[in-house]
């Protein structure tokens, strides 16, 4: 269900925060991160539409993306190439098979360029923020379903005190209604997650529904289940403003070509 599957994220996530305090302070933590150059932020396109292109081993929808010795590096620069506004990295490393490392090899990869990276996990601790900066990343993803107003205000703060851009993720018409409290947050992205938590299932149908929730201001993000140019197409005449988009990408045998042909169409849409 639902909340199992959050929940189990959350408890992991958790344990694995608790690990990485003991290993390092978050004073210590803090001070290595902000000895680091600053991180880009997300610069949108004058094209009206972008892509948030992700990198991820895998996912409990559809199994394996892409092996286990794949170039970090060298898909995180094809997808700068290629128009991508953003590199998102799973570092979830139970479920998706991501790494801390994986965020670090593709921040690195990208650090002569303006195209952030950006944390992409269950992040439940401030610590968690701080390692994503410290790993060279330009933003984190939040999920609004895991975490209370008080942890939300705190991972807010560190992510604003770390100078990342955050992706507020919501699943539902609730998520959104809460997300408009927060809509003057510098930096701040709203996305909405089409997949059923419970079935794991893509609704595409809630873009449409959910489509008039969205607080004004932040830019909103498309995610899940975005597969081709018509998908694209469909989430631009509806008003988003930028789609994330991993598992097409990777399983795709010439991603570059089918991230700029995405791109292409979204424009298309907002010209």
């Amino acid at each position: 269900m639902a909340q199992d599957f959050l929940d189990k994220m959350r408890s992991n996530s958790a344990r694995r925060a608790r690990r990485a305090r003991r290993q390092e302070s978050l004073e210590d933590l803090k001070a290595r991160a902000l000895a680091t150059p600053r991180p880009a932020g997300v610069t949108l396109s004058s094209g009206g539409f972008d892509i948030i292109a992700e990198i991820k081993l895998q996912a409990p929808s559809a199994g394996k993306l892409a092996d286990a010795a794949l170039d970090i590096g060298a898909c995180a620069r094809s997808y700068a190439e290629a128009g991508a506004a953003a590199i998102s990295v799973l570092t979830e490393p139970d479920r998706f098979g991501g790494s801390l490392v994986h965020l670090e090899t593709a921040s690195a990869a990208l650090q002569d360029s303006d195209i952030p990276t950006m944390r992409k996990d269950f992040l439940v601790d401030p610590h968690q923020v701080w390692e994503a900066r410290a790993a060279g990343a330009g933003g984190v993803l939040l999920i609004l379903q895991m975490l209370d107003d008080m942890a939300l205000a705190e991972m807010l703060e560190a992510a604003r005190e770390a100078g990342l851009f955050v992706l507020l993720e919501a699943f539902d018409g609730e998520d959104l209604q809460r997300s408009r409290r927060l809509a003057n947050t510098p930096g701040l992205l709203v996305g909405l997650n089409c997949r059923n938590l419970r079935s794991l299932k893509v609704e595409p149908g809630r873009f449409e529904q959910l489509a008039s929730e969205f607080p004004e201001g932040p830019p909103r993000v498309a995610e899940s289940g975005l597969a081709n140019a018509l998908d694209i197409s469909l989430v631009a005449e509806l008003g988003y403003n930028l789609a994330l988009v991993g598992s097409a990408l990777m399983q795709s045998a010439d991603p570059g070509a089918l991230l700029a042909g995405m791109l292409e169409a979204g424009r298309e849409v907002r010209v």
